[in-house]
């Protein structure tokens, strides 16, 4: 089979590869649709450190083409999504309620669940092996389209967890840093989660304008204006919650600052180097703040309510595909995502 192979740094590329076989508890999955996420990114630019030869990616829909032993309730044909998270269910992260941080996972501190295109193959490929199939296979529903769902598997889910993580509740003013991908998702779980107020920051104008589309209340583009002084002089003293989905200092502490005394900053960005707390905007660790970060959550029952929202029409994520490639035709994908050429939001592969 075909599938985007990791080399080395800056040298990713379809090959041709073993095809996969299902092992006890396992399946295997006709990929359909899939896309690129900038996790891929930093680890093509070795940002990110992966075995050279690994298939990369974890965002996927498919169709089962293969059953191993153990695995019930599916038959080959159903159309599943699966999720960048794959916990087994059973250990003390799953059953302690952080199936994000499954101890039968990638052996990396706080990213255990997470194996598609990280310590085992990925998904820009025809066809992918997927671990702990029993509990990581979602059946779509008939009447729902790949590119309703694709999003779910990873960007949606986290988005949202930014918001549910950081105790959205109904009339809180939320600020959103970032309107990436993710970032936009999580402007939109901010204002599912019952938001009355929400800002989003960038200093891109089409991401803005996205932000806009999708139902953001205020975009303040960072070029322009002071935003820890236009979000305090909204909401009348600062925010209920900050979600931070960028992963600098700068947007780290900027969220900090935009806080009222009490509030949440949720972490969603992936932080290298030292990440530093200016001890005023911490209050000195007397503003009773609270910070909180999260890992994307999986699963199959995390899939299933994501779908049943889109289902009844709650969110529609079809916009932020921007672009559209075929597989052999990914390293342009990957040019065009890394370098945030053209406008691109999201890109769809179809194998």
């Amino acid at each position: 089979m075909r599938a985007t192979v990791f080399r080395g740094v800056n040298q990713v590329g379809v090959e041709e590869v073993e095809h996969p076989k299902a092992r006890v508890g396992e399946a295997i999955v006709r990929v359909t649709l899939t896309t690129l996420c900038g996790t891929d990114v930093h680890i093509v630019k070795g940002e990110y450190p992966v075995k050279p030869g690994l298939t990369v990616g974890h965002e996927m829909v498919g169709v089962i083409d293969e059953l191993g032993e153990g695995v019930t309730g599916y038959r080959v044909g159903d159309r599943v999504l699966v999720g960048a998270i794959t916990p087994c269910g059973q250990c003390r992260g799953c059953l302690g309620g952080h199936p994000a941080q499954c101890g039968h996972g990638s052996g990396i501190e706080a990213a255990g669940g997470w194996r598609l295109g990280n310590t085992m193959n990925g998904v820009q490929a025809e066809y992918v092996r997927v671990p702990f199939a029993q509990a990581n296979l979602a059946p779509i529903p008939d009447e729902l389209k790949d590119e309703q769902v694709l999003l779910l598997a990873d960007i949606a889910s986290t988005g949202f967890s930014g918001a549910e993580s950081g105790g959205v509740r109904i009339g809180d003013a939320v600020v959103v840093f970032a309107q990436g991908p993710i970032g936009l998702c999580a402007s939109v779980g901010a204002r599912l989660m019952g938001a009355s107020l929400v800002i989003g920051v960038d200093g891109d104008e089409t991401r803005l304008a996205m932000a806009r589309k999708l139902g953001v209340d205020v975009a303040i583009d960072f070029r322009n204006q002071d935003v820890v002084a236009e979000v305090k002089r909204l909401t009348g003293g600062g925010v209920d919650v900050a979600i931070e989905a960028l992963g600098t200092q700068q947007t780290f502490e900027s969220a900090l600052r935009t806080l009222h005394p009490g509030g949440t900053l949720s972490s969603l960005g992936v932080y290298s180097g030292k990440l530093q707390m200016p001890y005023d905007a911490f209050a000195a660790g007397l503003g009773d703040h609270r910070i909180v970060t999260t890992l994307c959550p999986g699963g199959k029952e995390r899939m299933r309510r994501l779908m049943e929202m889109v289902r009844a029409k709650r969110v529609d994520l079809t916009p932020l595909f921007t672009h559209r490639f075929a597989l052999k035709d990914i390293r342009d994908a990957y040019e065009l995502f890394s370098q945030r050429k053209d406008g691109v939001l999201k890109v769809a592969i179809r194998p």
